[in-house]
């Protein structure tokens, strides 16, 4: 089923989401509806929050393969990027923001197992930036400034 997505003004977006105790029926169906909407709005990427359940699950478009990571954490970080990124949740806005150019990450699968992952390049972006929202932090919370010379009005 394809789920509304929320946009930015809905507190939903602003808040912690919470640890997944038990990944049961409704997780996975959760996970089975967040794919499908991702995929439906052309995204890369889709957290829960987005989609107005406060639980830590993302799911990402990897190589056309989508993945959901149970209870995601981000462990190391390694190098440093700026690049454009868009939210389906903040629609029509694409903003300057620096990421980590690799990551360790762990997270549960669908099975419940704790597992460590690697991933650099796009695909770390599009982890950190969905757990972001697990942490109530959207792109323009982390936006750089394009320049620090501004003409004054």
């Amino acid at each position: 089923m394809i789920m509304e997505i929320r946009k930015i003004g809905d507190p939903i977006l602003k808040i912690k989401a919470k640890k997944v105790e038990k990944i049961d029926e409704k997780v996975k169906n959760l996970v089975r509806d967040m794919i499908e909407t991702m995929k439906f709005s052309n995204g890369v990427g889709l957290a829960a929050p987005q989609v107005g359940e406060s639980l830590r699950i993302i799911v990402v478009d990897y190589e056309e393969n989508p993945i959901a990571f149970i209870n995601p954490e981000i462990l190391e970080m390694d190098g440093e990027v700026l690049d454009y990124e868009g939210c389906l949740s903040v629609p029509g806005v694409e903003v300057p923001i620096k990421r980590a150019e690799r990551i360790i990450f762990k997270a549960q699968d669908l099975q419940g197992r704790t597992k460590r992952y690697k991933a650099k390049g796009l695909l770390a972006r599009v982890i950190q930036h969905e757990v972001d929202h697990l942490e109530g932090i959207l792109i323009l919370d982390r936006a750089v400034e394009e320049s620090t010379l501004a003409e004054e009005k």
